[in-house]
């Protein structure tokens, strides 16, 4: 008999290993997820349990019911008390996004932690797929994670020989920031035939200034702003008519949650930036 309940009890365990190679365990699938960053959400709906979301944090916009669940807080600092008062049996943290020393604190008392950290377009899919087996909706996500896998798949595909464009990404203004090579950003615009001027930068997310910019000269200048649908960022560089970018109307707006996110809409992002190097190459 007790053989018998301990083969029960293993087979209602589920486990997956997070992003820091992590094997994390429960007793039973979740049922009361926290997701402490924009992306967290996202990948947790997408993952077929939204359902069972009761924690998010600020600028957890997507999707739209994503926005009337109980926010406990920043990525950057969490309201403790509050998430503790909603009983998670889960929570989605972001590897280097949110304060280490919180989620220690949240393991300690005995919540069990999934870190997440998407830098591959793989990474996106694999991290839908552990999410789903963890929350029990394996169907519903496998499924997402196959269709993202299969697009990305398929831009590259159709761009593996496309003629190269020198890009600028701005990913901040002030101070002014960009992306490297090794950034997921950065390899959304290699995989669309763009050429990153600030690619062989050693840092992810590194600072530079005009100048850098000016010397590097891209053929287009690609940027999210603050919100979704300005493109104040661009007016910026419009103050250098001979930049090339600029001369040639090279300036091109993405709305950021379709690209700083590693979500499932990053296959949106991607097409987009996609379509904006086309337009460049078809100005001559």
């Amino acid at each position: 008999m007790l053989a018998l309940l301990l083969s029960q009890a293993a087979r209602a365990e589920v486990c997956a290993t997070d992003d820091r190679n992590r094997k994390v365990c429960l007793g039973a699938p979740a049922s009361r997820i926290a997701a402490l960053s924009p992306g967290a959400t996202e990948l947790a709906y997408a993952a077929g349990a939204g359902e069972k979301v009761v924690a998010v944090v600020a600028y957890s916009d997507y999707p739209p019911e994503a926005r009337e669940v109980a926010s406990v807080g920043s990525h950057t600092r969490m309201d403790l008390e509050a998430l503790v008062s909603l009983h998670p049996d889960l929570v989605i943290g972001w590897t280097t996004g949110n304060p280490p020393e919180q989620l220690e604190t949240i393991e300690s008392l005995g919540v069990p932690v999934f870190y997440i950290e998407p830098r591959e377009f793989e990474d996106v899919s694999s991290a839908i797929e552990r999410l789903a087996l963890l929350a029990g909706t394996r169907e519903e996500g496998d499924r997402v994670a196959a269709e993202f896998r299969q697009g990305m798949a398929a831009l590259a595909e159709r761009y593996a020989d496309a003629e190269p464009v020198s890009v600028f990404y701005q990913v901040w203004d002030e101070p002014l920031m960009t992306i490297n090579d090794e950034h997921l950003i950065g390899k959304v615009l290699t995989l669309c035939g763009g050429v990153n001027v600030f690619g062989e930068l050693s840092r992810l997310v590194p600072r530079i200034d005009d100048e850098s910019v000016l010397a590097a000269n891209p053929r287009a200048i690609l940027a999210g702003g603050m919100g979704e649908e300005n493109r104040e960022w661009l007016t910026h560089w419009e103050q250098y008519p001979n930049l090339t970018a600029v001369e040639r109307d090279n300036l091109y707006f993405v709305p950021p949650s379709l690209i700083q996110r590693p979500t499932p809409r990053l296959l949106e992002g991607s097409r987009l930036f996609c379509e904006k190097l086309d337009d460049v190459r078809g100005k001559r």
